[in-house]
């Protein structure tokens, strides 16, 4: 061996060329006497980084090796003398390379491997993720210098990965005359260890018929030799069920020509990065996919016959190809079982992943899905099992932070780690969602290793980050309502606070369905504060958007929750909620019944606010009933009840009332002037959604005094500041007035357009008048 600092024996010779630098080289190594593993190791001590794969692709490659390489190698190999002379060799070749040639013809294998596994029997399908992969190859064939094709499918276990991989290359065997190879990797196999990459070569090796006593018995020397059989050659290689990407790098080829696909729940993001890999993120089967599998193992008749238990075999399953698989085994091997009653038996919650047992680990949901969970730390573990008791469809960042009690900048990465195995999806930025069987899933796993305090602390964390975060937003679009009265947020909850009323309303759109499932969850936990409390947040989203079956549920549920808590003022709210919901959907004398039954409670707490609030809903009721002289009677006692408990906000909303049936009742002039003031009180108090409903109201006295363009200007203002709000509801009751105006203005185009747009939202909210919009439409349009 080469003492340390000494130059090697002969002294110096100048290569002339890059084939007598890369000769020298590897003198220079079998002189020092050092495997690669040796190598590696006397770089660590010299302060260098030579990893043994480097070190073994250097002394292969024709191109001489990067500066910070070749330095580390010379002081390994203990040549410090001469490292001034080897990179300044190393500058004059590399910048005077030689004419590129012809690489020689790659030397006979022994045998052509044929080692891709069947093609699978039952797949259907993915035609668009079979398009994807050809165009994927196609472009790596067609990049500069002739990249390798190196592609990756990822998705969560049992989405039928491999299945893609073999269905695409078993379509394609005749663009790899030199054939393929398979290995299995186990990456998330819990019954054996991953395979490791020397092993997986080794292999491969020997498929491709190289003579086993001439190996070297290192295993980077394994690694080039695998490369240089490989070099010029058309060859397919898949590389299943991975563990990461450094298992996988070892196994590549050195050039283009071969393709490889790896397969894995990773996301590969590490290939993808530094090996220039093309990534294929592999999704659920289309609705059309899932019934044509079903069918393919079924066989047509019994799906025929049963077409509405196939449809919940098919929600149930969720799209996922394994899940199906397993159903439609169990309907195949009990053939005089009605599919109906299987469906059953997997919509019964209590059953959990059972139904979805195929008899071995291959193909039991349960087991596959714990592949993917055995891989997580100990954090990002309990983070998933938490996840089970989200009610779903989906939940943010924040959400999720507070199912943990941890802070957001903690869980980010711990879902970033779930979502690395597809143990959940990003549908969008801080928005995760697992596969409902995931869920299922996660929730048996936190019912079995989760003690009951800790999963109940969740559930409140949970809970009051939903209602805290309601009431945030809310707050943005009904800034006049009176607060809950919140007390400080508990440790460990995270809450939104969107920043203005436009983000208030995709925060509501998005947590829509969330929100009614965590109202079921305060519900089931016997928490009726968070339960009244969250219904209360939502009524005013609920209202602007037209759910108004969801709002009338909601308020169903606070009602119970404010007799639970023997609270008759928040009984009271709930009625008067109510008295609203049942109004807007049409039902007129539910709704008068919970007014009247409000202004009762009300009565009866001294509150004159809100009873003057309730007085101004059983207005708006007798109005709908054609009860205008009782309905203006009860909106000048709610303008009498303001004005004595100096409620600014309550005012402006009673004189556009009084104004609008005074209009109503032909007394227009006398509307106006109520109108108008409506409209200047609340400019003062900046209500901009009251102050829409008061220029409507405005333009309807002005329309019946056949002052068209005035009122038509009132209308085009109250559309502005009502559209901000996403009032659906107001936005189609005021288009239904802007287009009576036009029409009577002789403008036929205009009144059909708005007509036309009424009809649309109308339609779209289950607007109650949305016949006699449709009838008045069709006398505006052309024969």
């Amino acid at each position: 061996m080469v003492a340390m600092g000494q130059g090697w024996e002969g002294g110096w010779r100048e290569p002339r060329d890059g084939v007598e630098f890369q000769a020298a080289l590897r003198a220079l190594r079998e002189r020092s006497g050092l495997t690669f593993r040796d190598l590696e190791r006397a770089a660590e001590r010299r302060g260098e980084v030579l990893p043994r794969s480097t070190a073994a692709e250097m002394l292969r490659r024709a191109a001489p090796p990067a500066p910070r390489v070749l330095t580390a190698f010379v002081l390994a190999c203990g040549d410090d003398a001469n490292l001034e002379r080897w990179l300044a060799a190393r500058a004059r070749i590399a910048d005077h390379p030689e004419p590129a040639q012809a690489p020689p013809p790659p030397a006979a294998l022994d045998r052509v491997p044929r080692q891709l596994p069947h093609a699978p029997a039952t797949f259907v399908g993915r035609e668009r993720e079979l398009a994807g992969l050809d165009r994927l190859v196609a472009e790596a064939a067609g990049a500069a210098g002739g990249s390798l094709g190196l592609l990756t499918i990822s998705g969560v276990g049992g989405v039928g990965k491999t299945w893609l991989a073999l269905r695409w290359g078993h379509r394609n065997l005749d663009r790899y005359p030199d054939g393929q190879l398979y290995v299995n990797l186990r990456g998330f196999d819990p019954s054996a260890e991953p395979v490791p990459p020397a092993a997986a070569i080794r292999g491969f090796l020997d498929a491709l018929g190289d003579d086993p006593l001439a190996l070297p018995p290192e295993p980077e020397a394994q690694a080039a030799r695998y490369r240089s059989l490989l070099a010029g050659r058309r060859v397919l290689i898949v590389l299943d069920n991975a563990a990461g990407a450094d298992q996988v790098r070892p196994l590549l080829p050195g050039s283009g020509g071969s393709t490889v696909i790896v397969t894995s729940r990773d996301r590969l993001t590490g290939l993808i990065a530094t090996e220039g890999a093309r990534p294929l993120p592999l999704g659920l089967l289309a609705q059309d996919e899932a019934r044509r599998l079903l069918t393919r193992h079924l066989g047509p008749d019994r799906p025929a016959a049963e077409p509405s238990a196939v449809d919940d075999i098919l929600t149930v399953c969720g799209g996922l190809p394994l899940a199906l698989a397993v159903v439609a085994a169990r309907a195949a091997a009990h053939p005089s079982l009605p599919l109906r009653a299987l469906a059953a038996e997997l919509r019964d919650a209590r059953l959990g992943l059972d139904a979805f047992d195929g008899g071995d680990t291959a193909t039991d949901v349960r087991a596959v899905f714990s592949w993917s969970y055995r891989a997580l730390s100990p954090e990002a573990a309990r983070l998933f099992r938490l996840l089970g008791l989200h009610p779903g469809p989906d939940l943010s960042l924040p959400a999720a932070a507070s199912l943990a009690g941890a802070p957001a900048h903690r869980v980010r990465p711990l879902l970033a780690d779930l979502g690395r195995v597809h143990l959940v999806d990003q549908p969008a930025p801080d928005r995760y969602a697992p596969h409902d069987l995931l869920r299922a899933y996660a929730r048996e796993l936190v019912e079995s290793f989760d003690p009951e305090a800790d999963q109940r602390a969740a559930r409140r964390r949970l809970m009051q980050h939903c209602l805290r975060s309601a009431e945030a937003a809310n707050r943005r679009l009904a800034p006049h309502w009176e607060p809950l009265g919140l007390p400080p947020a508990p440790p460990g909850v995270t809450v939104e606070e969107p920043a203005d009323r436009e983000a208030a309303l995709d925060w509501f759109a998005a947590e829509h369905p969330v929100l009614l499932g965590a109202l079921d969850l305060a519900v089931a936990a016997g928490a009726p504060a968070e339960a009244w409390g969250l219904a209360r947040a939502l009524e005013t989203y609920l209202d602007y958007r037209g759910h108004w079956h969801d709002w009338a549920a909601t308020q169903r549920i606070a009602l119970d929750a404010a007799v639970r808590l023997g609270d008759q003022a928040r009984e009271a709210d709930a009625h008067r909620a109510l008295g609203r919901a049942y109004t807007q959907m049409g039902l007129l004398e539910d709704g008068h019944r919970h007014f009247t039954r409000a202004l009762r409670r009300y009565r009866e707490l001294g509150d004159d606010v809100s009873q003057a609030d309730t007085r101004r809903g059983l207005g708006w009721v007798c109005d709908q009933l054609g009860r205008q002289r009782d309905a203006l009677d009860h909106n000048d006692r709610a303008l009498e009840l303001y004005r004595r408990a100096g409620h600014r906000a309550g005012q402006a909303l009673a004189l556009n009332n009084v104004g609008w049936l005074h209009a109503v009742l032909g007394d227009h002039r006398r509307a106006l002037d109520y109108c108008a003031q409506a409209v200047e009180l609340n400019r003062e108090l900046g209500d901009r959604h009251a102050e829409a409903g008061a220029w409507d109201s405005l333009g309807y006295a002005h329309h019946h005094l056949a002052e068209y363009v005035e009122a038509a200007r009132c209308f085009a203002r109250a559309l502005v500041l009502v559209r901000g709000f996403g009032d659906r509801f107001h936005e189609t009751e005021i288009l239904n007035h802007l287009g009576d105006t036009q029409l009577a203005a002789g403008d036929l185009d205009a009144a059909r357009s708005t007509r036309r747009a009424a009809v649309e939202i109308g339609g779209q909210i289950g607007h109650p008048a949305v016949e006699e919009l449709r009838a008045k439409l069709k006398e505006t349009e052309p024969d």
